[in-house]
């Protein structure tokens, strides 16, 4: 699989130009319209994918958010679409008969349908969802398996793939669905490199905590200078009399204007590096957990493991996988 993963960008890159139309439906939630927009249709995804708005009457198409957004197409743009996303709106009615016919067709014609958060409701109102495991918002979750009983809804869950059809949880969660739609039109490293770009996890599995980077900021000179230092230096075993050297402060007072700046010891400060260095560790390089534990200054598997367990409550390995979507 790797090996395939790795020739498919290359093959697609000129051959599978991507078609992905959002309809936009009144009063449309801005930021889950955001979410396919930033990543299907930045500029850094003109060779791969074409994206557009549309809307029932093209034009204007108020937001949740107090100003509007224009679609410059209509619905017959779904059915030439590969891929038709629908964002949540709010009030959560049935979109028109018209609405609700192109996304029949669309469906079909086999074309990929997909909601973001409450958009699942017009997917719903459609019937595409009838006899299907679906997802949206946790808060909305109830409304749509009462009002659809044949939908098993998951309100536990990031987003849910079933067949040709996907949908999301609330607001964030659009963003995973969509970069594992990346993962499967072109590959890991194009998923991964879309996530890097917006700043977000590559992967998270259904109701799989965030992995959050806990940075911690030294205000002053001489502290800045010495993490600086220490983060260059993680292999080594380095100890709060090393970083009270370096830093030219005796290691007691070190130590007390380490916890008065940054809300931490020195210590618990350099194993969180630690391990924020094994996580990099383990998505960008093929290093064994061992490799990776000495790289970082961790020392051994099983202490890296000891962290892993007791930071992210998982393991090196899992944490892998997941960012890897492997």
């Amino acid at each position: 699989m790797p090996q395939i993963e790795s020739i498919l960008p290359e093959l697609c890159e000129t051959d599978c130009m991507h078609h992905i139309v959002t309809l936009a439906l009144p009063d449309v939630v801005a930021f889950d319209l955001a979410i396919p927009a930033q990543v299907f249709g930045h500029s850094d995804e003109r060779e791969r994918y074409s994206f557009s708005v549309c809307a029932e009457i093209p034009g204007l198409i108020p937001t949740t958010s107090g100003f509007a957004i224009e679609a410059t197409r209509g619905l017959d743009s779904l059915l030439d679409a590969d891929t038709v996303i629908v964002p949540g709106f709010v009030p959560l009615g049935d979109p028109s008969a018209a609405v609700l016919d192109a996304l029949r067709e669309a469906s079909r014609r086999g074309i990929r349908m997909v909601s973001v958060c409450t958009g699942a409701f017009a997917l719903a109102a459609a019937g595409l969802l009838d006899g299907k495991r679906a997802t949206t918002h946790w808060r909305d979750a109830a409304e749509l398996s009462s009002r659809y009983p044949r939908i098993s809804v998951d309100p536990d869950v990031l987003y849910v793939v079933d067949g040709a059809i996907s949908t999301s949880a609330g607001v964030a969660a659009g963003i995973d669905l969509c970069l594992h739609l990346v993962r499967q039109d072109f590959g890991t490293d194009a998923a991964t490199r879309i996530a890097r770009r917006m700043v977000v996890a590559p992967h998270r599995d259904g109701g799989q905590a965030q992995f959050v980077e806990r940075p911690v900021v030294a205000h002053s000179e001489g502290l800045a200078a010495t993490c600086a230092w220490a983060v260059d230096h993680l292999a080594e075993p380095i100890s709060v009399a090393d970083m009270a050297k370096h830093a030219r402060w005796s290691p007691r007072t070190f130590a007390r204007r380490f916890l008065a700046e940054t809300g931490t010891t020195p210590l618990r400060w350099l194993t969180s590096r630690r391990v924020d260095e094994a996580r990099r560790l383990l998505e960008v390089t093929d290093l064994t957990v061992e490799e990776i534990a000495q790289h970082c200054g961790l020392g051994t598997s099983s202490n890296l493991r000891f962290h892993f367990a007791g930071d992210l409550a998982t393991t090196p390995t899992n944490y892998r996988r997941i960012h890897r979507g492997t």
